[in-house]
């Protein structure tokens, strides 16, 4: 009777064990969601829902609509520019010959004629990118808004051939323009812009011109051109492809420091034009003085000078 109630409990013992572990499991009570992936998904459509729809793709063709001028940038993206910083190109002193050859260049290559890309070099301060944007106003209000601007970075020259395939499928004529171009150390990306200029197998489209501007009549740093001479296995040709960058704009346009009697023209100008009044021999006088303190006489410091007067007079620098 012992030996066969103790198996009879066993037995039952291990009948019992499953259901009470079954039992444990079903009470066992099931992991909460932390709602971790919910706040990001709300948060990735917020983020969407608040960026605009231009930002998202890229631009295309009829994108130049919107605007006159415009900025590229590298994802593809042209963002248009209500209003241009610029200067009335008849303020623009002590340019003259540079201004007119531009302003010919530029109004043949609105009107489907042939032009050449520009490159305007030389001291600093001297209206170089100033007259490219004075040009542009000027020819575009007389071919009602056909001629367009575009600027490029120089950091992002190298996206310069996907522009390029953006603006040949356009029926504007446009001007891309690059500011302080100049090439250092190993940078290659110039060769994008080598291969744009002339040289590449689709070239510049009929519709675009390039116009630069640079403190540099080459472009390119005189050790890199040293460098590609003391390394390269025929130096004269290492040397020859450096500077034919420079070579292939086909108008080079030299500015040079201007003349003491240009300098005070360029203030009297800027006077005249924003109804900054004050005596002549004063005027002389502060403006020659303001140029000794800045150690140099440009366009810039005219315009520094004029910004100056006009603050301690009171006067709104709004033309008249």
């Amino acid at each position: 009777m012992t030996k066969n109630t103790r198996k009879s409990g066993t037995h039952a013992a291990t009948k019992a064990a499953p259901r009470k572990a079954s039992k444990t499991a079903t009470k066992r009570p099931k992991p909460q969601s932390s709602g971790v992936e919910e706040r990001i998904a709300r948060a990735l459509e917020a983020i969407a829902a608040g960026l605009p729809a231009d930002a998202v793709k890229p631009s295309n063709a009829d994108s130049l609509k919107e605007a006159a001028a415009f900025v590229w940038q590298p994802n593809g993206h042209l963002v248009p520019v209500p209003r241009v910083s610029r200067v009335d190109l008849g303020l623009l002193k002590g340019i003259d010959r540079m201004r007119d050859i531009l302003i010919e260049n530029t109004e043949r290559f609105a009107k489907g004629l042939p032009a050449n890309n520009a490159l305007l070099w030389g001291a600093r301060g001297m209206g170089k990118s100033s007259l490219v944007k004075a040009a542009h106003a000027s020819v575009n209000a007389m071919v009602h808004g056909r001629l367009k601007l575009i600027e490029i970075h120089r950091e992002d020259i190298e996206t310069l051939p996907t522009l390029m395939a953006l603006l040949r499928q356009s029926d504007f004529h446009i001007i891309v323009f690059c500011d302080d171009l100049s090439f250092d150390g190993n940078d290659a990306s110039y060769k994008s812009l080598k291969a744009v200029l002339e040289g590449g197998i689709e070239g510049r489209p009929e519709n675009v011109i390039l116009y630069a501007t640079s403190n540099r009549r080459h472009l390119l740093a005189r050790d890199m051109i040293e460098n590609e001479r003391s390394t390269s296995i025929n130096p004269g040709e290492a040397v020859e492809e450096k500077v034919s960058l420079s070579d292939r704009f086909g108008l080079w346009l030299g500015f040079h420091k201007c003349s003491q009697d240009e300098y005070l023209e360029m203030v009297k100008g800027y006077c005249r034009h924003f109804g900054v009044k004050i005596a002549e021999a004063d005027l002389e006088r502060e403006a020659l003085e303001w140029s000794t303190t800045r150690g140099s006489r440009s366009g810039r410091v005219a315009w520094q000078f004029t910004q100056e007067l006009a603050g301690r007079m009171g006067v709104k620098l709004a033309a008249r």
